[in-house]
């Protein structure tokens, strides 16, 4: 099958993991495969986007301003003339609105459903079922649901010991770790207020990553004297040593469709302790515990200081469902699917 997918972002968060993974799997089967990426987001930088991709993924660059790169996203697609263009966030739904007819135009709902991205395209993949509800039932018949996906092979690249060792962690430390984005849908800051709150002993809060809250995060973390206690890692290269380090994860988010990290926690065998957001509520039953309430910095404490009692200690989670050699098989499938809708 000849699929583009379409990405336009400029830096590397879980949307664009998620379509790098897509693309990167479907050319190790055996389609052929393009990506249409902004020069931006092929930068020679850690969060960039290109350098993540298969060597047997074929990559078209547009650049300048939104909509010229639209533009020119365009007219790749309609000089390819694949059998399916797949589209990831808004500037991605953009340029499939000028193609109606040219081939199957299909869009991941990353964040939710949007009538001015979505309305107008063939065939829409939710990847959680609370996603569905907005969709018009003219749409939803031409819908999906389908969870994220994680390497469920994965192991841990070092043992604990060691990963602390080279990651600046004491060994015998609680690591309370987060992983992700920093921005203001995340809720670090209640993060923060909430680990102070809780004073655990020995213990750790530690951030892995970058964004446009960070600045606001880093003076949090100096008001609350909290720099000796709380570690602002930035963006790393290498996430998975940072998770196998942790002894819990915390997600403190306001807003999370579904939570790729979710699954990398798990996959690391950490305990979850997690807000109500969508996503958490979604996988919640596989966490065996209660979320916490959006925004409330002190049962966020009290629960870190119940979990930090209780000795957290390694959990096997039923990963299979996630597979991502499965998860894309079905992506391929539903493809096919509407495909023979269109003919």
């Amino acid at each position: 099958m000849k699929i583009v997918h379409i990405i336009l972002t400029h830096s590397f968060a879980g949307s664009e993991r998620y379509a790098v993974e897509l693309a990167n799997t479907q050319a190790e089967q055996q389609h052929q495969v393009t990506v249409i990426l902004h020069k931006r987001g092929c930068e020679q930088r850690a969060n960039a986007i290109r350098h993540r991709l298969s060597d047997k993924v074929q990559v078209q660059v547009v650049d300048g301003w939104k909509f010229f790169a639209i533009w020119q996203a365009r007219k790749m697609i309609r000089m390819l003339k694949p059998d399916v263009a797949h589209a990831h966030l808004s500037a991605g739904c953009r340029v499939l609105q000028g193609l109606k007819g040219l081939c199957l135009r299909v869009a991941t709902l990353h964040i939710c459903y949007k009538k001015q991205q979505h309305a107008k395209l063939d065939a829409l993949i939710a990847i959680a079922p609370w996603q569905l509800d907005a969709i018009p039932a003219s749409l939803q018949q031409h819908c999906i649901q389908l969870d994220n996906w994680t390497n469920t092979q994965l192991t841990a690249p070092a043992a604990k010991t060691e990963l602390r060792q080279k990651l600046g962690l004491a060994e015998n430390e609680l690591i309370f770790g987060t992983l992700g984005r920093v921005e203001a849908t995340k809720g670090h800051d209640v993060l923060v207020r909430a680990f102070v709150k809780a004073n655990i002993p020995n213990a750790r809060l530690v951030i892995v990553g970058d964004g446009k809250a960070m600045p606001e995060l880093k003076k949090l973390v100096n008001d609350k004297l909290a720099g000796d206690k709380v570690l602002l890692a930035g963006f790393s290269t290498t996430p998975q040593d940072w998770l196998y380090s942790f002894d819990v994860f915390v997600s403190s988010a306001r807003y999370e469709p579904f939570g790729l990290v979710f699954l990398e926690a798990m996959q690391a065998g950490l305990p979850v302790l997690a807000t109500a957001s969508q996503g958490a509520q979604y996988l919640q039953p596989l966490f065996g515990r209660d979320l916490v309430p959006v925004d409330d910095v002190e049962a966020l404490a009290n629960a870190m200081l119940t979990l930090a009692a209780a000795k957290p200690e390694k959990i096997t989670y039923p990963m299979q469902r996630f597979d991502i050699q499965a998860r894309v098989q079905d992506v391929v499938d539903f493809y096919q699917r509407e495909l023979a809708k269109l003919s």
